[in-house]
């Protein structure tokens, strides 16, 4: 019997690896990646390449030295190349405003979670097609999912509009839908029914109410028609309605576009929205480790585009400005 000592093996021993046999290898490899590999102009050394693993495979082996796709990950990962997505990181623009809000919004917030008064984050989902149409994400199915080549809207039965309201004390969220258009008048149908279903019982104390919003679509900064609705929203409810819209290009910062929107995208993906009721089953499913709860509910009515603000509502509104930054800060008070 032959004895060995430990650590008297020789070093180096073992097979060699793909790259090792096969020097030219990677010289294949970095030509290829010259020719479909882009940079980023803005930040030096961060590259990418538009081929798959299965395709710069099959190419190394047309070039004469054939490679596994395992292989092809570790040569990618060598050179820092990875799978990645775009992401929407780059603001358009920023206003000088911005961080002066920023704080006024971050000093509005807490004074009101103190007291003990509900605050909310608002807006409106991506709208969706309803019908036999393709989204995005990945099922696991027992047969293959076939939708329309085309995704034309004459040939659905309408488009999905998710309203969304996000409570920041509770990390809670509610999404309404409707099929017919997204208007001030359905923003605040929306917030109606949240404070009369969830927010009245939680808040049975509250005087007043924070609304954190973006400056466009339904709950536009420089509408008159959000602002009566609004008018018309504080008196239904008997609340003092403060509202802080995010400067331009900020949306993102909105509290309901990273605490609740992702989440609810995440429970659809892939999902076939055949009816509205399907998507409120599915969207229903939304949660996360934090706690986060997730209500959806149908919100019937139509709700008509073009619409005006009555004639005397300027004269007559209870719309109080803020002196600071009154474009994007003021109360809707009810009477009395």
């Amino acid at each position: 019997m032959t004895y060995h000592r430990i650590g008297s093996e020789k070093k180096g021993g073992g097979r060699k690896t793909a790259i090792e046999q096969q020097p030219q290898l990677l010289v294949n490899f970095l030509a290829l990646l010259a020719e479909f590999t882009a940079g980023d102009p803005m930040r030096e050394g961060v590259l990418w390449t538009n081929l798959s693993r299965c395709e710069i495979s099959r190419r190394l082996g047309e070039m004469g030295t054939p490679t596994s796709r395992r292989t092809v990950r570790k040569l990618l990962r060598k050179h820092g190349l990875g799978q990645r997505k775009a992401r929407k990181k780059k603001s358009m623009g920023a206003h000088p405003d911005r961080n002066a809000q920023f704080e006024n919004i971050a000093r509005l917030k807490a004074a009101f979670l103190a007291a003990g008064n509900p605050v909310i984050s608002i807006d409106t989902k991506k709208k969706e097609l309803i019908g036999d149409f393709a989204r995005e994400g990945h099922t696991h199915t027992q047969a293959a999912v076939e939708t329309l080549d085309h995704d034309f809207p004459s040939a659905g039965q309408g488009k999905l509009i998710p309203h969304g309201i996000y409570d920041v004390a509770r990390n809670e969220g509610t999404i309404h839908l409707n099929t017919s258009h997204d208007t001030s008048e359905l923003c605040c149908h929306s917030i109606a029914l949240w404070w009369q279903r969830q927010g009245r019982r939680h808040y049975p104390n509250a005087g007043q109410l924070l609304i954190l919003c973006d400056g466009g679509g339904s709950n536009a900064a420089n509408r008159h028609v959000f602002k009566e609705a609004l008018q018309a929203l504080a008196e239904l409810l008997g609340l003092a309605i403060r509202i802080a819209h995010y400067p331009p290009y900020c949306s993102k910062h909105n509290p309901i576009e990273h605490r609740l929107f992702p989440h609810i995208t995440r429970a659809c993906q892939g999902i076939v929205f055949h009816t509205v009721d399907i998507a409120k089953q599915f969207m229903e499913k939304a949660k996360t480790s934090t706690g986060l709860k997730v209500t959806v509910d149908i919100l019937a009515g139509t709700y008509e585009t073009g619409k005006k603000c009555a004639s005397d509502f300027l004269e007559n509104m209870r719309i109080v400005f803020d002196d600071f930054l009154p474009r994007w800060n003021y109360r809707a008070l009810p009477k009395g």
